[in-house]
């Protein structure tokens, strides 16, 4: 029996060149569309007639949306099936780009980056599909290439905004999201299997869903509001407060009910604890960096003596080197984790995070200067990125890995928020202002050395947090992550 088991069994796995160029391209997609709109707001702001401040909803309306429905959709996955859930993500990125294309509404426009949000479930969903269906020598691979896919999309975004903007209008932007996640929803219909219910005995958790999307939107709207209305103002502080006791009450209901959202067992082992707190960190670095060098590429340097007057397309050009590094970490990093474990990429992602920003804080005067760290940087990222799912797959079952994953993409997305609000608030605490022809305020040279320094820092600590992540005996995450079907599913692989 055992023996005409093996070949139904091998014969239900696709091949990873049919399965993972789909999935690749859903999280590209997603990248692209979340990134995309960073370098216009300013110009937005104009053409909508809206505030500099107002403006800034259009990215925290997309991550509000995202740390939400990321875990949501991770769960439903679990339960449902994760093709149906990636092809509903995939659909929040059709619908989103789709509505922003024909609104001239700012409000509208808000909108539509709600729904766009909608597409952070495609990095929990195509992770938990690679787990499932490829083949066990593939998966390491894998999900190494779908997770630095979100660093890579994140650099092109900002290349193909510049490239758009030289010789279209704004609407450009979406038009590309559109169509990019048409295509992306095709190909996951006609390439992606349609898996088993991993979790048939499951169940929903309204209450949970609710009180996580509760202190999930009180925390990102303090910090993503914090410069405009004050650290210290009643309203931050408020909303801070909020947070604190919904997410006491989120957690107390999650231990107490039957099937919960997200399984606090899960969450405070070592294995995941410390792999969130490195994707929190991570986060910070990433968005905080591509905000602080943006910034700083498109400083007139006639004026403040430094930056390199960069249009938008030059700037996002500075930056590539970024998608590029991220490419690089994809094959590099999956050799690491399948020799070495994912320890040893998740430490130098951190640690190449660190020096490029030291770098950066040394050395700023050549456009060259900004290439090597923004590349630096990217690998850096994209081995992070490729280690965290290797860690938390291995610490958690297959029915549980879709939730997982989705909570460290949600604190990735806060550590994004925090980063950018940080260092934001850092470069305009400390400004120069001048006369006609440049009457606006520009930080000085010492903010963004100082921004530097802190992302450093934060990288550096993110390099150091794995340490405290123990496996035990000699079986390392991935070796676990590899075998997720032979421990619940022993007849199908013929075991």
């Amino acid at each position: 029996m055992s023996e005409a088991a093996k070949p139904a069994a091998t014969a239900v796995k696709p091949s990873s060149a049919r399965v993972l160029p789909a999935l690749v391209l859903a999280m590209l997609a997603y990248s692209v569309i979340q990134t995309a709109v960073v370098p216009i707001l300013p110009s937005l702001a104009l053409e909508l007639k809206v505030s500099g401040s107002d403006i800034t909803w259009l990215m925290t309306a997309n991550l509000l949306s995202a740390a939400v429905l990321t875990p949501l959709l991770g769960r439903f996955g679990d339960l449902r099936g994760r093709k149906p859930m990636l092809l509903i993500s995939l659909a929040g990125l059709v619908l989103g780009s789709g509505l922003a294309v024909v609104t001239h509404s700012f409000t509208l426009l808000i909108i539509a980056r709600v729904l766009q949000g909608a597409g952070g479930g495609v990095l929990p969903l195509a992770i938990s599909i690679v787990r499932d269906e490829l083949p066990r020598e593939k998966v390491t691979g894998g999900v190494a290439a779908i997770s630095a896919s979100m660093g890579v999309g994140s650099g092109l975004g900002l290349v193909a905004t510049g490239v758009l903007l030289e010789h279209w209008d704004y609407k450009s932007i979406f038009w590309m999201g559109l169509v990019f996640a048409l295509i992306a929803a095709a190909l996951v219909m006609v390439r992606v299997p349609n898996d088993p219910v991993v979790d048939k005995n499951g169940g929903a958790d309204p209450l949970g869903a609710i009180t996580l999307a509760g202190w999930l939107s009180a925390l990102l709207i303090a910090v993503s509001r914090g410069n405009e209305w004050g650290w210290t103002s009643t309203k931050t502080l408020g909303l801070f407060a909020v947070a604190a006791v919904v997410a006491l009450i989120w957690g107390v209901i999650e231990v107490k009910v039957k099937h919960p959202l997200v399984d606090m067992k899960m969450m405070a082992r070592p294995a995941v604890a410390f792999t969130n707190i490195s994707g929190l960190l991570i986060g910070f670095g990433m968005y905080g960096s591509f905000l602080v060098i943006s910034n700083f590429t498109q400083t007139p340097e006639k004026y403040a003596h430094y930056g390199f007057t960069a249009s938008v397309l030059h700037a996002g050009v500075l930056l590539l080197p970024s998608a590029a590094g991220s490419m690089v970490a994809a094959p590099l990093g999956a050799m690491l984790i399948a020799r070495r474990g994912p320890r040893l990429p998740l430490v130098l992602g951190g640690l190449f995070g660190g020096v490029a920003m030291v770098y950066l804080a040394l050395r700023h005067s050549a456009e060259g200067d900004v290439y090597f760290a923004a590349g630096l940087f990217g690998l850096g990222v994209g081995m992070a990125y490729a280690a965290m799912p290797a860690f938390i797959n291995g610490a958690v079952p297959a029915e549980q890995s879709g939730i997982a994953n989705g909570m460290n993409a949600v604190l990735r997305t806060v550590g994004g928020a925090i980063g950018t609000a940080v260092l934001g608030a850092i470069l305009t605490g400390s400004t120069m202002k001048f006369p006609v022809p440049l009457p606006v305020q520009i930080p000085t040279l010492d903010a963004y050395k100082h921004a530097y320094w802190i992302t450093a820092v934060i990288c550096l600590v993110a390099a150091v947090v794995p340490f405290a992540i123990r496996t035990a005996g000699r079986s390392t995450p991935v070796a676990q992550a590899a075998q997720p079907s032979d421990a619940a599913q022993p007849a199908k692989t013929g075991a």
